[in-house]
């Protein structure tokens, strides 16, 4: 797309259309997609914890791999005479966080939840204190978003295995509805091909 000295565009409608096709020819590809994200969402929400410890060993091995990498890396920047301890402390911190999380997925999955509790405790608190020193409208709506932040850390703290299972379930809404948009974008694309 182009446009002139007077600001007018030329070149919109076809640009368009040749977009249009590229997509309508990979139109299989957006039902794919949407198929694999419907399936995500059933099994986050009908095996919601089989999925909480599918995603905590994918995430164990991406660290141990991270680690590896980031030790080698700093091995090459001891090399070149660069600073390479904060490297190679990240390196092994993380290499011994993943080896935990395939050990212990259990303990990676509670402390996880732990600190996302503490994290909605404290933001929670925050909001509340932030509330009081507002002197115009819309205070209550604050406390309010406080109070729901700081109520929800506590039922995690509370209950973090629980907690898990409920965000999973929150993952699986989210990728079935996800899902059946590509699934329908799909769809309508391959109508323009027809």
């Amino acid at each position: 797309m182009t446009s002139d000295i007077h600001g007018n565009f030329h070149g919109t409608v076809e640009r368009r259309g040749e977009v249009t096709r590229v997509f309508a020819g990979i139109w299989w590809l957006m039902v794919l997609r949407g198929v694999a994200a419907i399936a995500l969402g059933l099994i986050a929400m009908f095996a919601p914890t089989d999925t909480v410890l599918a995603l905590l060993l994918f995430l164990g091995i991406y660290l141990i791999v991270d680690g590896a990498f980031g030790l080698v890396s700093s091995v090459m920047a001891g090399r070149r005479q660069e600073r390479w301890g904060l490297l190679i402390a990240e390196s092994l911190f993380n290499i011994l966080v993943g080896a935990i999380l395939l050990l212990e997925p259990g303990i990676g999955l509670v402390v996880f939840m732990l600190l996302l509790a503490a994290w909605a405790i404290v933001t929670g608190g925050l909001m509340i204190g932030t509330a009081m020193n507002h002197k115009r409208d819309g205070k209550g709506w604050l406390v309010g978003g406080g109070l729901i932040s700081v109520v929800f850390g506590i039922l995690l703290a509370v209950a973090p295995v629980i907690g898990a299972v409920v965000l999973t379930w929150w993952l699986g809404v989210y990728a079935l509805m996800f899902g059946v948009a590509l699934v329908v974008f799909g769809i309508r694309l391959r109508s323009i091909t027809a």
